[in-house]
């Protein structure tokens, strides 16, 4: 079986994101977001783990102090969701201090909150 490239999974996992976004709109609490967007994922055979807790490292060693993944797909693409009004850096730094943290190599931040069309950005470490 041919190895799928992040681009094909990110876009892949943004496409269940967008079916989200249209049967629920923005209203709603994260956690709404976050169980619709378990079972979208499900129904379009991507590969996840929701709520996954993830090792941090610290100058070579593991932190007792685990980081809890919304999102980890196909064990390599850390997927943090929000419902807020607009994301900003803060959000950015947030997930880019996870991938250092967890040494993965790519994360998605996606907003479901924001009025109009869903949100999102892809960040690498």
């Amino acid at each position: 079986m041919p190895q799928i490239t992040y681009k094909e999974e990110t876009y892949k996992i943004i496409g269940a994101a967008i079916e989200v976004h249209k049967e629920l709109g923005h209203g709603f609490l994260e956690a709404v977001f976050q169980e619709a967007l378990e079972l979208e994922l499900a129904d379009q055979s991507i590969l996840f783990e929701s709520q996954k807790q993830l090792q941090i490292h610290y100058k070579g060693r593991v932190l007792k102090k685990r980081y809890i993944a919304d999102f980890l797909i196909n064990n390599d693409i850390l997927v943090e969701i929000k419902a807020i009004e607009k994301l900003t850096s803060k959000e950015e730094s947030q997930v880019i201090n996870y991938l250092n943290a967890t040494q993965l190599k790519l994360g998605l931040l996606i907003n479901f909150g924001s009025q109009g069309k869903l949100e999102w950005k892809r960040l690498v470490n």
